[in-house]
C-alpha cells in the first residue's frame, strides 16, 4: 500500500513538473520568443535591434543572475535613457506572471544554454 501511495505522488510531482515546464515554454514563446527567438539565440529583427541577450551562450547565461533574470520578468528593463527595452510581463489578461511562473520561465531560459 506505501508503495502504490509513494508511485502515485511521483507520477503526480512528474505530471505537475511537466505541466509547469509546458507552461514555461508557452510563457517564453509568448512573451519572450519575439525578441530571443524560439531557440534563444536572441536572432530576430526586433532582439538584434534592442541587443537582446543570446540565451544560448554559456558566458551569457553565466552572467545573468537568477535574482536578476526574474526582476528583469517583474519589472522589465530600461536602458541608461531611461527608454524601456523590455515591458514587464504579463500573461494575456494583463496579470502579472505568478512567482512560481516566473521562477519556472527562468529555468526554461536555462535550458536553453548549449
Amino acid at each position: 500500500m506505501k508503495k502504490t501511495m509513494l508511485l502515485a505522488a511521483m507520477f503526480g510531482l512528474a505530471a505537475a513538473l511537466t505541466a509547469k515546464g509546458a507552461e514555461a515554454k508557452e510563457n517564453y514563446d509568448n512573451l519572450c520568443a519575439k525578441c530571443h527567438g524560439a531557440e534563444g539565440k536572441a536572432d530576430t529583427k526586433m532582439g538584434q535591434k534592442l541587443g537582446a541577450k543570446d540565451f544560448t551562450d554559456a558566458k551569457v547565461q553565466d552572467s545573468i543572475k537568477d535574482e536578476d533574470a526574474t526582476k528583469a520578468i517583474k519589472d522589465g528593463i530600461k536602458d541608461a535613457d531611461g527608454k524601456t527595452k523590455m515591458k514587464a510581463f504579463v500573461t494575456g489578461a494583463d496579470t502579472p506572471l505568478s512567482d512560481d511562473e516566473v521562477k519556472a520561465l527562468v529555468g526554461y531560459v536555462r535550458s536553453l544554454k548549449k
